[in-house]
C-alpha cells in the first residue's frame, strides 16, 4: 500500500484531533487545502497561528470577546436580572441565536469532573457568586447601572458531569435569595447545547423549572 507524504500524514493527524472530524474527513480537508493557492494557505495558516491573539474573555461573564466587557454584558437592552449559566461560550451563542432569550450569560469554563481534576475552584463559580451578592461591583465593571439578579438559569449540558455541576450550583446559590431554575428536558441526555437546533433550545428555555 502506498504511503502519503509525511507532511500530509502530519496534517491529517492534526485535523483528526478536532471535534467531530474523523480520519476520512480529515483527509478530505487536507486534500482540499492542498489544491488551494499558496497565498490562501498562508492566510489560513496565519489565522490559526494568531487565533488567540485577538480573543480576550469578558471580565464579567467570561464570554469570548473583543473588549474587556462583551457586547452582551454592555447591552442595556438585555435583561440583566436574568443570568443563564452555561459551560462554554459556544453554548451561550447557541442559546442567544435561538432568539428567545434576552438575558445575560455566565460562562463556567467547563464542568465538574473529579476524574480529570476539575473541581469548583477550576470553574468560574466564585465570580458568579460575586455577581449575585455584589451587583454594585458588576455595575462599576460594566460602566452602567447594574440590575439586581433575580433568576439564575442553569443550562449545563444534560450529561452526568453537567447534572453534577447543576446540582452543585443550585446548592451554593440556595441561600442567596435568587430564584434558581434548570432548563427543561427538551435536550436529550448526553447531548450538547452547541449542536441543538433552535426550536429545541427555545422549548428547553421556556420550559425551565425551579431547581
Amino acid at each position: 500500500m502506498a504511503n502519503l507524504p509525511k507532511s500530509l500524514e502530519r496534517a491529517i493527524n492534526e485535523f483528526s484531533k478536532l471535534p467531530g472530524v474523523g480520519p476520512k474527513s480529515a483527509q478530505r480537508l487536507v486534500f482540499y487545502l492542498l489544491k488551494r493557492e499558496p497565498v490562501e494557505l498562508d492566510m489560513f495558516s496565519e489565522s490559526i497561528t494568531k487565533l488567540k491573539d485577538g480573543v480576550i474573555f469578558c471580565s464579567q461573564c467570561h464570554m469570548m470577546a473583543d473588549n474587556e466587557i462583551c457586547s452582551i454584558c454592555s447591552n442595556s437592552q438585555r435583561d440583566h436580572t436574568l443570568v443563564c449559566v452555561v459551560e462554554e461560550s459556544m453554548d451561550a451563542l447557541a442559546i442567544d441565536n435561538s432568539g428567545t432569550y434576552q438575558g445575560v450569560f455566565h460562562i463556567l469554563g467547563g464542568v465538574l469532573n473529579p476524574m480529570e481534576g476539575i473541581g469548583p475552584d477550576k470553574l468560574n463559580i466564585r465570580s458568579l457568586e460575586s455577581r449575585i451578592k455584589n451587583p454594585s461591583a458588576a455595575k462599576a465593571m460594566a460602566g452602567r447601572q447594574e440590575s439586581e439578579i433575580k433568576e439564575v438559569i442553569i443550562a449545563t449540558n444534560p450529561t452526568l458531569e453537567g447534572e453534577t455541576t447543576a446540582f452543585h450550583l443550585a446548592k451554593i446559590l440556595k441561600d442567596t435569595g435568587v430564584k434558581v431554575t434548570r432548563i427543561a428536558r427538551g435536550l436529550p441526555m448526553g447531548g450538547d447545547l452547541e449542536y441543538a437546533d433552535e426550536v429545541t433550545l427555545s422549548r428547553a428555555m421556556e420550559g425551565r423549572r425551579e431547581y
